[in-house]
């Protein structure tokens, strides 16, 4: 292709087996051509033999290098040369399509340019800070949607309701209003913006990091496992205080403590600061299943789709597309990743919801009265048996559904929208 900017130079395109990459490159097009890897494809240019075409210095001096061997493959390309001869060169039918490659080529390379750009420097701290206010979007937009249902599930787990949901949901609207479904939601958000937004980034970068050790080109389901149970422990450790203060908030007589500062000293007056981590252990033992759970199922659904016949053709159209919106850019598609987000969720939630029960039971104990993990999941059992431990399983199953489809799909789209490496 002829350089518009020098008609005596030549654009060239040099190619791999795992990237496109395209280089202006000029040289005379009677020195020679340019030399491909013996992994290079084939597809598109016309290949001829390279001896006496392009000596070895002048293969130097245009800082090509040829692999495997003596035996490389020339590359000939269309051109047309003022003042200069083109021998050396086949002519390519298809220039049209040799075109078009360059097109493609052009573009990828555009985007890994940026890419090296927003990871340089300051731009990681950049990236970083765009991950997490993605994972925190998710968080907030979910909680709010399902934070009707998320009080219901408090009310059979805290306050140990019997009643019959209906029941339960005339009674909060009778006595509080509408508004009541939303109690605590705010603290709610707090909690799992920070919660979330930790989780979901530290799993990817708990999963690359295992990539790195390995070797491998994919993580292994054991490796997706491991990190999911590292990324939800990091994040438990971390948020588990705010998760604290608002079980206290809507548990028998919180009203009276003054919302979430008022709530804060109160505990810290009356039971120290460490009482905000109360449950913390029956919390990382939790989490660890539930964060594996969770982001190993939807990782290994994600994976499998992928690699079908339908996800490779989808990721090639969606390469081949120019100005995509945010949607059309999601992998799994709209509608496949709310799918197999809520899978994800409710796998997650019912492997782990007697952990769940007796964490909050342990929450909102005194010191006085306080027991261990163990004693605490025996009392439940002799007071309830077996069922009580799964004791609000319905709303909190009709909360997780909707909330882990949307959180993953906010997160997967603002991912796509804040442009996170």
């Amino acid at each position: 292709m002829v350089n518009p900017s020098d008609p005596g130079r030549v654009r060239v395109l040099s190619l791999s087996s795992s990237d496109l990459c395209l280089n202006s490159i000029g040289f005379n097009g009677s020195d020679g051509g340019l030399f491909l890897e013996d992994s290079g494809p084939r597809s598109f240019v016309s290949l001829i033999g390279n001896q006496g075409l392009c000596s070895e210095s002048r293969r130097r001096r245009i800082g090509l290098e040829v692999r495997g061997g003596t035996g490389g493959r020339f590359l000939s390309v269309t051109v047309s040369i003022n003042g200069g001869g083109n021998e050396g060169f086949e002519e390519d039918s298809g220039e049209t399509a040799a075109e078009s490659e360059m097109q493609v080529c052009r573009r990828r390379v555009e985007k890994v340019e940026e890419k090296k750009k927003v990871l340089s420097g300051g731009g990681a701290a950049l990236n970083t800070t765009k991950h997490l206010w993605a994972g925190a979007v998710a968080a907030a937009v979910s909680r709010t949607f399902v934070a009707p249902l998320e009080r219901l599930k408090l009310e059979y787990i805290v306050r140990g309701e019997k009643r019959h949901l209906l029941e339960v949901i005339k009674t909060i609207a009778a006595t509080q209003g509408i508004k009541g479904f939303w109690k605590g939601n705010f603290v709610n958000i707090l909690r799992t913006a920070p919660f979330k937004a930790i989780n979901f980034y530290s799993y990817e970068k708990y999963r690359d990091h295992l990539l790195k050790l390995t070797g491998n080109e994919e993580a292994t389901n054991l490796e997706r496992f491991v990190a999911g149970a590292a990324a939800g422990i990091t994040a438990t450790v971390l948020c588990i205080p705010m998760d604290t203060i608002r079980t206290v908030m809507v548990a028998p007589g919180g009203e009276a403590l003054g919302g979430l500062i008022g709530t804060f000293g109160h505990m810290i007056r009356t039971e120290g600061f460490f009482s905000l981590y109360k449950g913390l252990v029956p919390s990382i033992i939790s989490m660890a299943p539930s964060g594996a759970v969770f982001y190993g199922v939807y990782d290994i659904l994600k994976s499998a789709y992928l690699h079908s016949p339908e996800g490779r053709k989808r990721l090639q159209n969606m390469k081949q597309g120019e100005d995509l919106n945010a949607l059309d850019q999601l992998e799994l598609g709209t509608v496949r990743t709310l799918i197999y987000g809520a899978i994800a969720g409710a796998c997650a939630e019912a492997a782990t919801y007697p952990f769940e029960v007796v964490r909050r039971q342990l929450q909102m104990q005194v010191r006085a009265t306080k027991m261990s993990a163990l004693a605490t999941s025996l009392k439940i059992v002799e007071q309830g048996g077996i069922p009580a431990l799964y004791a609000g399983l319905t709303p909190s199953l009709l909360q997780v559904l909707p909330s882990a489809a949307i959180s993953y799909f906010v997160y997967e789209f603002m991912k796509i929208v804040l442009k996170v490496e």
